[in-house]
């Protein structure tokens, strides 16, 4: 397929611009490159890919792209996603997440682009039920980034309602981490607030400490749990979507997870195994917005479009990440 991808130089866009490569689709990326990086898409496997630097807000230039590329397949990963951020600004994710995504929907009715895979998150179940999270749960967001992601998930379902030749797949992510296992491509995100991410700046030393936000949680060990997900198993994910599109299937919400959760301090205690460095933790106040365990019930993704995960291993998720952060520094 002919394909965008929106906020293709970011972290999880440029993974999936490699796997979208490797299963022979035709790449443009779309990326205002605010928080995404061009040398993401410099890789060795990612060469030859078009690149245009476009806000998606700007609807008559992203319709001039879809026609002049004659895109057949959108995959929209383009959003703000730092939760306490949403929490303090939360007018600024509406505004990118919500009418971003509502123009990008609006440009590909006008050109008549009838398949669509868009980078949702756990964050719509809020504060979860203590069990995994399944797709037929409440949608009961907490933070302005998981209501603001919600609302585009009814936008297009409200679409594809109206418009019997539009189908879509929303992937709900759970918490994305690691690099690329042959070490070409990782997080290059600036002040990031992943906690693997932190954890392995950490542990090669460009922080000195990292804070465990909450050690009162109703959780074994007292701090937050979460389902990890390796960014590659989730970058096959999107391609497993598109496919079953293209074949015909009708689309839906899907959750990308494991369906096992690891809390705060199992990280930090991984990231300093794989490492071989104590990784300094301070215990701080819990923030606002944080839900205190999200794990995802991935059997509809396995089950649905037969989505087979290959990285499923923490150790390997942190050693990745840790190895990445290591080959930046020298």
């Amino acid at each position: 397929m002919r394909l965008l991808v929106t906020g293709g130089a970011g972290y999880i866009g440029s993974h999936c611009v490699t796997e979208l490569l490797k299963a022979q689709h035709e790449v443009t990326v779309v990326d205002n490159l605010s928080t995404g990086f061009r040398q993401s898409l410099q890789i060795k496997s990612n060469q030859g890919i078009d690149f245009v630097q476009e806000d998606i807000r700007h609807q008559d230039a992203i319709e001039k792209i879809l026609q002049q590329k004659k895109i057949e397949g959108v995959v929209h990963f383009a959003a703000k996603l730092v939760v306490p951020e949403s929490v303090t600004h939360p007018l600024d994710y509406y505004d990118n997440n919500v009418i971003g995504s509502l123009k990008l929907i609006q440009a590909c009715h006008k050109v008549g682009v009838h398949r669509f895979v868009f980078s949702s998150t756990a964050a719509v179940y809020g504060d979860g039920l203590g069990r995994p999270s399944k797709e037929t749960d409440p949608a009961v967001p907490i933070n302005p980034y998981g209501a603001s992601k919600h609302m585009v998930e009814q936008i297009l379902e409200d679409y594809s309602r109206a418009n019997k030749d539009f189908r879509f797949i929303a992937l709900r992510y759970f918490n994305v981490a690691g690099a690329s296992v042959d070490g070409d491509n990782g997080q290059r995100t600036k002040g990031a607030t992943h906690l693997i991410k932190v954890a392995s700046e950490v542990a090669v030393g460009k922080r000195p400490s990292m804070h465990i936000f909450g050690t009162d949680w109703s959780t074994p060990d007292k701090t937050c749990v979460r389902d990890y997900i390796h960014v590659q198993d989730l970058s096959q994910a999107h391609v497993v979507a598109l496919s079953a599109l293209e074949k015909g299937h009708q689309g839906g919400i899907f959750n990308c997870g494991y369906g096992k959760g690891s809390s705060v301090r199992e990280v930090i205690n991984m990231v300093s195994q794989v490492s071989g460095r104590k990784v300094s933790a301070v215990e701080s106040p819990r923030r606002p917005g944080d839900p205190e365990l999200l794990v995802s019930d991935p059997g509809r993704l396995k089950g649905e479009l037969r989505w087979q995960p290959q990285f499923d291993s923490l150790e390997l998720i942190c050693r990745t990440a840790y190895e990445w952060e290591k080959k930046k520094t020298t």
